[in-house]
């Protein structure tokens, strides 16, 4: 150990399933790193929709996580496992983690640590890895968007959309978004999409449409599933990819595979979470090379709409069920 650390710190607990109120304040040894792991002091630690599941019992952490809810941190790394050459003590790192984040100290393996992008604070530090690991491995990881293509992002006003909208931008694309606001709309188009759809108002099928001049789009980011997996197919251009992170409508949907066929597209979906530490640090080195240089030259930045109090993640988790926020929710330390 690089310096004596305390026995106890205070997490944040989920105390059975259920709403908000079951987040309570808790003590907890301080974990030990293990080789290959670096422990983070932490200072501020992002709020995620997968923390919500995981308070409702509808998604449990993986295998050897902690039970701890959290999946991204910023703070000083105070100690490290044997063998732990990425993250040196004292460093200022944010991370991506499988869980552990609301609390006082975390454990994160060294790979998934990234230095600070200068000129950020830990706030917004922590506002990074989750969104910008997803948006990342997904759009031009396994969806190949590229430049002068063309870009759907579904929930454009929220972590993961406000992070797709601003990469897609960044690396060329033609970006389009749907919320679900007049106001959001303004914020989605303020970030770099051509237009922003009010899905409450308008029909995002006919409006690509006529956006593309009925081509369709190359990428689509979608969050909500169920009932608007046929819909999304409609949009898809020739050679179109359709990326599913989640399913807001429902996991289940009924689909014409005659579209798929005719106009070769391509369906695919993945989480983040359980995934080795290897293939989470190949997104960390990727990310690192060709966009923490655009974080800290400000062409792209993380979102923050408010901070809570570790103590108080109950409330962080009523705001994020109300939809009410725009950009990334963070618990301060």
């Amino acid at each position: 150990m690089a310096r004596p650390l305390p026995e106890e710190m205070t997490v944040v607990e989920i105390t059975r399933p259920g709403p908000p109120d079951v987040l309570r304040p808790a003590r907890r040894p301080v974990p030990r790193p293990r080789a290959g792991d670096a422990l983070i002091r932490v200072a501020a630690a992002g709020v995620n929709y997968p923390d919500l599941l995981q308070r409702q019992g509808r998604y449990p952490p993986p295998p050897g996580a902690p039970d701890i809810p959290g999946l991204e941190v910023a703070g000083e790394v105070v100690a490290v496992g044997e063998d732990t050459p990425t993250a040196g003590v004292g460093e200022r790192v944010c991370a991506l983690v499988a869980g552990g984040g609301y609390a006082e100290y975390c454990l994160a393996p060294a790979p998934q640590c990234l230095p600070v992008p200068k000129g950020l604070d830990d706030v917004a530090a922590a506002a990074i890895p989750e969104t910008f690991f997803t948006v990342w491995a997904n759009v031009f990881e396994r969806g190949g968007l590229k430049s002068g293509e063309t870009l759907l992002v579904h929930g454009g006003a929220g972590g993961i959309g406000t992070t797709a909208i601003q990469l897609g931008r960044a690396f060329g694309a033609r970006v389009f978004a749907t919320a679900g606001s007049p106001e959001k709309c303004t914020v989605c188009e303020s970030l770099g999409a051509e237009k922003a759809i009010d899905y409450r108002r308008e029909d995002f099928v006919a409006v690509i449409r006529e956006l593309t001049g009925g081509r369709g789009v190359d990428v689509i980011l979608d969050i909500l599933g169920g009932e608007e997996l046929p819909r999304n197919i409609e949009c898809l251009a020739v050679e179109g990819r359709l990326l599913q992170i989640a399913f807001l409508k429902g996991a289940q949907a009924q689909i014409d595979l005659t579209p798929m066929l005719h106009r070769r597209l391509t369906l695919t979906g993945s989480t983040l979470r359980p995934r080795p530490v290897e293939e989470k640090a190949a997104i960390a080195w990727a990310l690192k090379g060709s966009v923490w240089p655009m974080l800290e030259h400000g062409t792209v930045r993380p979102l923050v709409h408010q901070t809570f109090p570790l103590a108080k993640a109950a409330e962080a988790h009523r705001l994020m069920e109300s939809r009410g926020h725009v950009g990334k929710i963070v618990l301060t330390v």
